[in-house]
């Protein structure tokens, strides 16, 4: 399993909650899983350790580069099963404040950074071969900052018997990023210059990382069946509708799950009072204790809780176009996220002009998302695309009511009340407007004087499958087909 973050090593959004968990599942499987990591600065914050495994020569266009490959173990169940954690380190390349990133600006050399990170795998690999015996049957990759493992394994690297018979399998968490870079940049991939085409990792004169994974992977899989069949379309494929059209035959939609252990109001430490979906008298504390944490008056109004980056592709911009009308409601908002200076100053300017029904927190506070999802009645979710995300399943975990946009992971997860009765989680917002959202917004508030209709989408929620597990058997059904050479079966 390669990836750029995972939790609790390094995080900057929903992919490292994704590898930090999946990866655990699979060991619970029986498979014997290995995740590797850059070695950030951040890691040492982690409280995890590390110990030296080897030392290992990486090559770069500039020369082979002395790397050196530490290891933390992590306990998986009650079996005493272990997984390992390798992590790669290289200080000029990511000993640095931030991942990608430093005060909001790409960092210039990020193709050298993730380009070494990817023949460091390859290396790996090889020595897990020749030194351990230890075969690599499956190579997890996440995203474009992983995505030259599989051009490199097919390209550069096809004749290295050390490597041979690796299968692929690249999930795309969000087609919108897809590691563009300047063309004067391709030779830092340490590529031939006949891959720079159209059916290689050209993209309109540009080097797009994503798209040489998706060319060269064995099978690439997208994190819920709506969102796979969604990126088959300009609407939603970021320009690589095409590319995935030609590959669509080895194209599969995966849910996501979330960590049950770590999201469980049963026993959430960042709550001021714990519940469950027998007794939800804890429900209420929750909520009263969120109201006071942001200075509004205890009321049984519906209190709605957003967290999210404050973009408009979150839908953000609709929920602040509304805010009138829904002031005019008798209804609290409490506001978690931070993001376009624009948005963030409009809604200062909201907060400030309703103190009394509105609550907002620039920022990111990890235990204040918690009592959100533990103290809001609904939860907002407006996303013009999504996907999968993950909040909506918090949400459902918590009793608290989803209202999503009819879109990607969000239409899958979210069962609508138009749904057979007692099985509906939340509400669909169906069109990309404020109109829409107000109308759905208006049907949750006067559904919520109804309790027993309430109840029972709180109960449906709280009891929906949203563990890793059965995303997990997926994954592990995709890694065994792939390994036989069997076609696997599709979900959509």
């Amino acid at each position: 399993m390669v990836s750029s973050e995972a939790v609790p090593y390094a995080k900057t959004g929903g992919l490292a909650d994704v590898t930090g968990a999946l990866p655990l599942e699979l060991a619970k499987l029986g498979h014997d899983v290995i995740l590797l990591l850059p070695h950030y600065r951040c890691l040492g914050e982690s409280g995890r350790p590390f110990r030296p495994v080897c030392r290992l020569h990486v090559p770069t266009p500039q020369g082979p580069v002395d790397t050196l490959i530490e290891e933390d173990v992590i306990s998986v169940g009650e079996d005493d099963c272990r997984m390992r954690v390798w992590t790669i380190r290289n200080s000029a390349f990511f000993d640095r404040p931030g991942l990608y990133q430093d005060c909001g600006i790409d960092y210039p050399d990020n193709l050298d950074r993730f380009a070494f990170f990817c023949r460091a795998t390859i290396e790996v690999i090889a020595h897990l071969r020749t030194a351990c015996g230890w075969n690599t049957q499956v190579l997890h990759l996440h995203d474009w900052q992983t995505a030259l493992c599989a051009v490199y394994l097919k390209t550069v690297c096809q004749d290295r018997q050390e490597v041979q018979g690796v299968r692929t399998v690249l999930t795309l968490h969000n087609v919108g990023y897809q590691g563009l870079f300047p063309r004067e940049q391709f030779e830092k991939t340490g590529l031939p210059p006949s891959l720079f085409t159209p059916t290689g990792l050209e993209y309109y004169g540009m080097v797009n990382l994503l798209k040489g994974g998706i060319e060269f992977a064995d099978y690439v899989t997208t994190v819920s069946p709506t969102y796979a069949r969604e990126i088959l379309t300009p609407e939603f494929g970021f320009g690589l509708e095409g590319v995935l059209h030609n590959h669509a035959d080895r194209l599969l939609g995966i849910l996501n799950g979330i960590d049950i252990d770590r999201w469980n109001p049963e026993t959430d430490s960042y709550l001021p009072a714990q519940y469950s979906v027998v007794d939800r008298s804890g429900k209420l504390r929750c909520k009263q204790a969120l109201q006071r944490e942001f200075y509004l008056p205890e009321s049984s109004a519906p209190l709605l809780g957003v967290i999210a980056r404050l973009t408009s592709q979150k839908g953000l911009d609709l929920v602040a176009a509304i805010i009138p009308q829904l002031m005019a409601m008798d209804l609290q908002l409490v506001m978690l996220g931070t993001g376009e200076p624009e948005l963030e100053a409009k809604f200062q300017v909201l907060q400030a002009h309703f103190p009394h029904r509105i609550g907002l927190r620039i920022g990111f506070d990890e235990g204040l998302a918690h009592r959100i999802e533990g103290g809001a009645d609904i939860f907002l979710m407006p996303s013009r695309y999504e996907p999968c995300g993950l909040s909506q399943l918090y949400s459902l975990r918590y009793g608290t009511v989803p209202i999503v946009r009819k879109t990607g992971g969000l239409a899958d997860t979210v069962l609508p009340l138009t749904a057979q009765a007692g099985r509906a989680t939340g509400f669909h917002v169906e069109a990309d407007t404020a109109e829409a959202l107000l109308a759905v917004l208006r049907q949750a508030v006067a559904v919520y004087q109804d309790r027993s209709v309430w109840d029972q989408l709180i109960e449906a929620g709280m009891t929906t499958d949203v563990s890793w597990a059965r995303s997990a058997k997926a994954y592990d059904r995709l890694f065994i087909s792939l390994v036989r050479g069997e076609q696997p079966h599709r979900s959509f």
